[in-house]
């Protein structure tokens, strides 16, 4: 039998890592109690992190990296492997609550199991349906503890003959107490311990206060507090909680009792530190932890255990294998502690049964036990015609990278123009750009925390904040030293400037940006109602969506909203005829900006006349633009008017941004999986699928040309273009992210 497994791999340290590594070695490596089996390793990395793997990782995911699951799906089903069992984990994978995985695990041709490691009694919505998607696509669910067999049988519907359970298993490793305590030079201490990975939920402070009252009869009592503060804690809050642990050492007086290992050691030094204590203590502060791995290696080293009773503690220390005492009980846990050093014999009675269970769970013995349920899974094999097909695929597509953006923008903003790939300093700057620029990094950011998109996010903003005037409006040219060119923008710069500020207002990355943001916002209202250009009365209307989005109840701006559309439907009904069902008398730029603007404003007025005239007016701009299987482009040589043929070039990649975002928002009014299909074909428009057939991003430069003329494609790579391209892309990935949480709930 082959295996491939999925997870988190050392050296990255991570327990689900350790977790893989121990599965691995016990089923098809030197540990293994049954012979001739084989098996290789995907491991995921992290924010950008490389690792040194040994030679069993045959591959590697980047987290938020969506091609790569799709890779690693088709290096599965070429391998040869007769099965694959994943490691799961919220937090690991990539995408929100990790729906990532999914398009990986639809496009398995071999039977999956999963372990979960964590089962959340409520989960959030998106949470539920990942999980119960992946559980519906696994042939067996392994779960550790018996709360977690109910949970997913009760929460997330699960069959129980689905569900397998099989124990955390422990390192076969013991060492003598006498000898480890020496090697610490503990010889002559009572010893506590804590170990595993430092953050909030561990409740630390619970033992701390415990102590004061315990080493006045115990002086020689010590407490080693081993591990590392989690990675995810340290991005986001830093060292803080462990500096809080030292001010309560400090105040509690008990600096000479406690010692903080900050370290993430081998399995077989933490062993030995195991051996070498008395007492093991895990405090977490909530019930909601269903495998807890650190509890489970000191049942297995024959540890006087004493917990919270946490859903795994509960079970695994019921019977004598522990004590439990409620969270946040310090005087609860200083009685348990004087009671068992005050009573060796107690203390021995928990070692030996805890050691005698630990016998039972040792990673060969679990290994065998894995290795028995994906024989039987095996031989039952896999129906192939189950699933849905993606519509869209990723793996397609170049990756997204933010090269030529980083390499347009100084400190003043993003440069408007470029000479092939180079920035054209000459032209200096310009509000469309540094809006659409703000939009791009913000979506960015929200897809996958790039942190060059927050770095780039302040420029753009401050761009934009320098450019706006005292009476709400703003300029829009300004040149490379800084001078203004102009007075008063066009009213098209405005708009943008709007949808871009909607789309900060409803997904700020923090409340800096978000502040900043809503002062320029709102000193531009008053402007709102008096707009004439129908496109900035659209990309108005779309800023104004997105704002409503994270502030549904301010009446004021729907009111607004209901003026504006009402002022787009007026120049349609005036336009509009029996074969001309659009809002003007001609297709000119950025058309598909109008039924988009419609069908954003179709979320909150509820009002069926603007649904009907989104829908017929986009069906009509994708007769003409969509005729031939792929996206042409009205051309800006000669606007397409009623008898007026349709001009080919001088095709603008803004046009197929509006045609992506159009079918999108589509999308998501109507849940209509057609328009998906065809904002792919819109994209693909950028790649080569047009009607010189050729690319207009640069595989090199990572830019995008301006165009395509008569002549061929315009080669310079301004800003326009590429965040044109980059909007379309990220439009993209958020459309097949979309349609997997759809499918998740259909199945």
């Amino acid at each position: 039998m082959k295996i491939a497994f999925i997870g988190t791999y050392p050296p990255r340290e991570c327990g689900i890592g350790t977790f893989t590594q121990n599965l691995y070695h016990s089923t098809v490596g030197e540990e293994a109690l049954v012979g001739g089996s084989q098996g290789f390793v995907i491991a995921i990395d992290d924010n950008g992190l490389h690792y040194d793997y040994p030679k069993e990782v045959k591959l590697t995911i980047r987290q938020e990296e969506q091609t790569d699951y799709l890779e690693a799906a088709n290096v599965i089903n070429m391998s040869g492997a007769d099965i694959c069992i994943l490691e799961h984990e919220f937090g690991i994978f990539g995408g929100q609550d990790g729906i990532y995985i999914l398009p990986l695990l639809y496009r398995l041709k071999i039977p999956l199991i999963v372990t979960l490691h964590t089962v959340l009694k409520t989960p959030s919505y998106n949470q539920k349906a990942v999980m119960t998607e992946i559980c519906k696509i696994a042939q067996s669910v392994v779960v550790m503890s018996q709360t977690a067999v109910d949970m997913l049988s009760d929460v997330y519907g699960v069959l129980t003959d689905k569900i397998a359970l099989i124990a955390h298993g422990v390192p076969d490793i013991h060492f003598g107490q006498l000898m480890a305590k020496k090697e610490f030079k503990l010889s002559s201490k009572q010893v506590l311990l804590t170990f595993g990975f430092i953050g909030r939920n561990k409740g630390i402070e619970t033992v701390l206060r415990a102590l004061p009252e315990v080493v006045k009869k115990y002086p020689q009592l010590v407490y080693i507090v081993l591990g590392k503060t989690h990675p995810n804690v340290v991005r986001h809050a830093g060292e803080e909680y462990r500096v809080f642990l030292a001010g309560q050492v400090k105040q509690l007086g008990i600096a000479k009792h406690v010692v903080f290992l900050n370290e993430f050691i081998s399995q077989s030094e933490l062993f030995k530190y195991l051996s070498a204590s008395d007492i093991y203590i895990t405090p977490y502060t909530s019930e909601a932890q269903i495998t807890s791995g650190t509890l489970s290696y000191a049942i297995g080293a024959g540890n006087a255990v004493i917990s919270t009773p946490y859903w795994h503690a509960a079970e695994l220390l019921a019977d004598g294998r522990g004590r439990l005492f409620n969270f946040h009980d310090s005087p609860a846990l200083t009685e348990i502690l004087l009671e068992l050093l005050d009573h060796p014999d107690q203390m021995r009675q928990l070692r030996k049964n805890a050691f005698d269970y630990g016998r039972e769970i040792t990673w060969p013995k679990i290994g065998e036990k894995y290795l028995e349920l994906a024989e039987s899974i095996a031989k039952i094999g896999l129906d192939l015609e189950s699933g849905s097909p993606m519509i869209l695929d990723p793996l397609a597509l170049p990756p997204f990278l933010l090269d030529h953006v980083r390499r347009l923008t100084d400190d003043t903003g993003i440069i408007q123009h470029a000479k092939y790939g180079i920035p054209n300093l000459k032209e200096g700057y310009c509000l469309d750009d540094n809006a659409r620029a703000l939009l791009m990094v913000l979506m960015t950011y929200k897809r996958n925390k790039h942190p060059l998109a927050l770095k780039l996010s302040p420029t753009y903003l401050s761009y934009i904040n320098y450019m706006q005037t005292q009476d709400g409006m703003f300029r829009n040219f300004l040149s490379f030293n800084r001078n203004f060119l102009d007075e008063v923008g066009s009213e098209d710069s405005f708009g943008r400037t709007i949808w871009s500020l909607g789309y900060l207002l409803g997904n700020a990355p923090n409340d800096a940006y978000y502040q900043t943001g809503r002062e320029i916002f709102f000193d531009a209202v008053p402007n709102f109602t008096s707009l004439k250009s129908i496109r900035s009365i659209a990309n108005t209307i779309v800023g104004i969506c997105h704002y409503l989005k994270s502030s549904p109840t301010d009446e004021g701006m729907l009111k607004i909203l209901e003026t504006l559309t009402g002022k787009l439907l007026a120049e349609y009904d005036i336009n509009r005829s029996s074969d001309w069902q659009w809002f003007e008398s001609l297709l000119a730029y950025d058309n598909a900006f109008l039924p988009l603007a419609l069908l954003h404003a179709a979320e909150f007025l509820h009002d069926i006349r603007v649904s009907e005239v989104a829908i017929e007016s986009m069906d009509f701009l994708s007769g003409v633009t969509l005729r031939n299987g792929y996206l042409s482009v009205v051309g800006n040589e000669n606007w397409y008017g009623r008898d007026l043929e349709q001009s080919m070039f001088a095709q603008q990649p803004l046009d197929a941004l509006a045609m992506v975002l159009m079918f999108h928002q589509a999308f998501r009014l109507t849940n209509e999986q057609s328009y998906i299909q065809k904002l792919h074909t819109c994209f693909m428009w950028f790649l080569g699928e047009n009607d010189l057939r050729v690319s207009l991003y640069d595989f090199e430069t990572k830019g995008c040309c301006d165009g395509l003329e008569s002549t061929g494609v315009n080669r310079n790579q301004g800003a326009e273009s590429t965040l044109a391209y980059l909007i379309s892309h990220l439009s993209v990935l958020e459309a097949f992210e979309e349609v997997t949480q759809m499918e998740a709930k259909l199945v």
